[in-house]
């Protein structure tokens, strides 16, 4: 098991190796797998790079978010020109229908509400959201409900797992309950946990998920 020390550092070497957060002020805690990052990034864009960049390192168990969105000068823009960024990005986005979804922006955070058919068009809307200038986070309500009649079939998502390269499924659980699907079970980092889910979300006729797998501690 690798030390505390030895997981800080790893955090900090990844971090530094991404081009985009060179120059951003991050601090890293690391607690027996529980990595808390602190400090301040210019966007929401370079916040969520380093959410990701962490997950995806073998070590890591939970991830405790601390990070501040500060803009400079050029970053200040007004709700109203937020809003009005957000609706011709997904205006223009072709994943997304038209009128699916409303907008509330207050002083500077994001709240996205709507109706969707698939997860991947939710997470588009957010990632349309997360690079504009301006924004300093995102509250996505939008709730998917898919046309799919039929009952979700739990051996098409563990096969539909096991064709992933990055999962173990022998450890993974999977029950469906109506349009609920719940994992629980064993996975070895932040990024196969999250791997697991959206594969489950991309199964027909799933309106909800539930994600319980544990993250056990690698080396």
């Amino acid at each position: 098991m690798k030390t505390n020390a030895d997981l800080h550092n790893k955090v900090l070497d990844a971090l530094h190796w991404e081009p985009l957060l060179k120059k951003a002020e991050i601090g890293v805690i690391a607690d027996n797998g529980i990595v808390t990052l602190t400090g301040f990034v210019d966007s929401y864009a370079k916040k969520l790079k380093a959410e990701a960049t962490v997950k995806r390192l073998r070590g890591v168990r939970v991830l405790v978010e601390k990070l501040e969105v500060h803009f400079g000068f050029n970053g200040v823009v007004t709700d109203t020109e937020i809003a009005v960024e957000i609706l011709n990005a997904i205006k223009w986005n072709w994943e997304i229908p038209n009128d699916a979804i409303k907008v509330k922006v207050e002083n500077s955070w994001v709240t996205l509400e709507g109706e969707l058919e698939w997860n991947f068009q939710r997470e588009t809307a957010r990632k349309l959201v997360a690079n504009l200038l301006g924004v300093k986070g995102v509250t996505n309500k939008i709730t998917i409900k898919t046309e799919h009649l039929g009952p979700i079939d739990k051996d098409t998502i563990l096969a539909a797992i096991s064709r992933d390269w990055s999962i173990n499924n022998d450890e993974i659980d999977i029950s469906v309950l109506d349009k609920k699907v719940t994992l629980s079970g064993l996975v070895h980092s932040l990024y196969q946990k999250h791997q697991a889910e959206k594969i489950v979300w991309s199964t027909p006729g799933v309106w909800f998920v539930e994600n319980n797998l544990e993250v056990g501690y690698d080396n």
